[in-house]
Formats: structure tokens, C-alpha cells, sequence
């Protein structure tokens, strides 16, 4: 296995981690910058937007363009000409919220949180948006609603309230997209941080960032145990997604938010894009959005 440094991003929170397999490239983002970057894995050039609005994660499309949550709702972004275009509200009516992680299940909607920007207790939210038709509050009362996945027979939903520091799974129905709740599948211990956003590998496990936990720790969903931990060089390691040619590598945003003068000049290396090779272990792809508003 090896770390290294896929890029010195150097985000003040850096987050939203993406494989785009169409494009070759991982996008991430910058939250509190406002900022979307696109690196081509072949080529490692790097493409850099800044939207002058919170913006914190990033969903594919079925057509080349991209859904970005953003502070006020969703908008669509053509990577091709930086175009936006407005989409739908998600606590547009509070000024001081703003989306948080986000993802597309099987049938192609958008499941994303919505949290208030200084993390305000049971302030947030968490939304199903069937297609551009409705957007339906399926869980409130969170204070940071974060990762979300699904496991491989989409029979289940895992999601993260990070404040709580667990893991949820919900019976999920494919069809009509309802949950209810069903257990905490991974309880994660004050040692090793925070629960932040989360990927799921071939195998069905999950991959957790641990916000002040300085790594990336994989769990079983179906038992709760903890398998291992990849040990990062950066406190605050915000996200991970699998990524590369055959889904083998694993890509994990950082933060420099919340680490003094000392903190910063001991893990220099906070803020960047972290790349893990040779893992063993191999990722999915991404459910595509099918949003045609």
C-alpha cells in the first residue's frame, strides 16, 4: 500500500470527492471556497472553477453535465463551459444553510443533506429529489448529515449524522424510494474522530473519513466491526471515493479549517488531495443522476 499526494489542493475544507470513469478525472471541492476542481488522471491537468457560493458536492449525470450541491439548493454545471444552471431549492429559505454530502441512488434521484453553515444543533435536514417532480424531507433533526451509500442488492441505505458519530441503516425500497429505519450499523468510538463521508467497496464495506481521526477507517456494515485503518498524514480527513481505470485506488480529500499555526506546520500535507494505492481492494461506480428539469 502507498500514500501520496495526488495534488497540493490545499482546501481550506476540502470535500465532495468523485470518480468520473466518462471523463477520467476526480473532481472535488473546496466548500468554503466555493471552489470545483478537475484533475485528468492521464494527464494530472487540472481544471479549476470558483463559484463565489459554498459548494459541496458533486453528482454525475446521465449526460456529460454534473449536479453540484450548493448553499441555497442544486444547480447543474457543464464542465465543459463552466455554465450553471439553477435547478431546484433545498432550504433556500434559510440564508445560513447550505448542502452538505449527497448521492444518486439506483433509479437515479438525488438524496442530499442541508445543514446550517456553523453546524447548528438539529438544524438540518436530509432530502429525497425524485427527478426534478418533488423534494421530499426524509429525516430531520440533524445537525450534520453527511455520507451516504447503498449496499449492492440496493436492499439497504447507510447514512451518516456525523455529530451522532454512527451510521445508520435503513431499509431502503428501490421502487418507491422510502426508508425506515432499521439500526445503527457502525458505531464509530471518540478515538478515532468524527464520521464524515464514506464510500462502499465491491465487497460491501464501508469506507469512512474520520473528521479528527487522521485516516480512513473500513467497517462492516453487517456487524459493526472495524477491519482497518489507513493512517493519513492530516487530522481532518473529510472524504473518499474509489476511483483510477479499474476502481483500485482510493482518493480522500483533507482540511486545514479547525488546525492552529502549530497543527498546520506539523501536518503541512492538510488541505490536500490524498491518493492510497495498492489496496487490494476495488471500488463501484457511480449511480448517474437522471435530473431532466
Amino acid at each position: 500500500m502507498k500514500i501520496s499526494t495526488l495534488y497540493p489542493a490545499q482546501c481550506t475544507l476540502g470535500e465532495g470527492s468523485m470518480w468520473h470513469q466518462r471523463r477520467g478525472s476526480y473532481f472535488w471541492v473546496d466548500i468554503e471556497e466555493g471552489i470545483v476542481h478537475e484533475l485528468n488522471r492521464a494527464t494530472n491537468n487540472v481544471k479549476v472553477w470558483n463559484l463565489n457560493k459554498r459548494v459541496s458536492v458533486i453528482l454525475e449525470q446521465e449526460d456529460n453535465t454534473l449536479i453540484l450541491g450548493v448553499q441555497g439548493g442544486l444547480v447543474r454545471f457543464d464542465p465543459e463551459d463552466g455554465s450553471i444552471t439553477p435547478l431546484v431549492s433545498i432550504d433556500g429559505e434559510y440564508p445560513e444553510h447550505r448542502c452538505n454530502d449527497g448521492a444518486v441512488d439506483s433509479e437515479g434521484r438525488i438524496w442530499i443533506g442541508s445543514m446550517e453553515v456553523h453546524c447548528k444543533e438539529n438544524a438540518g435536514s436530509f432530502y429525497r429529489v425524485d427527478n426534478g417532480t418533488s423534494v421530499q424531507m426524509m429525516i430531520d433533526n440533524l445537525t450534520i448529515p453527511n455520507g451516504i451509500v447503498w449496499s449492492h442488492d440496493h436492499a439497504r441505505m447507510y447514512f451518516i449524522e456525523t455529530m451522532s458519530s454512527m451510521v445508520r441503516s435503513y431499509i431502503f425500497n428501490k421502487l418507491s424510494g422510502n426508508i425506515y429505519y432499521e439500526k445503527v450499523a457502525v458505531a464509530v468510538p471518540e478515538s478515532l474522530g468524527y464520521p464524515d463521508g464514506m464510500a462502499i467497496d465491491a465487497d460491501g464495506m464501508l469506507w469512512i473519513a474520520l473528521y479528527g481521526g487522521y485516516g480512513v477507517g473500513r467497517w462492516n456494515p453487517d456487524t459493526g466491526q472495524l477491519l482497518g485503518k489507513i493512517e493519513l498524514p492530516a487530522p481532518h480527513v473529510t472524504n473518499c471515493c474509489f476511483g483510477g481505470e479499474n476502481l483500485d485506488e482510493l482518493v480522500i480529500t483533507t482540511a486545514r479549517e479547525n488546525l492552529d499555526k502549530d497543527q498546520l506546520a506539523k501536518y503541512p500535507e492538510s488541505g490536500d488531495v490524498l491518493i492510497v494505492t495498492g489496496l487490494g481492494v476495488k471500488g463501484v461506480l457511480n449511480n448517474r443522476s437522471n435530473y431532466t428539469k
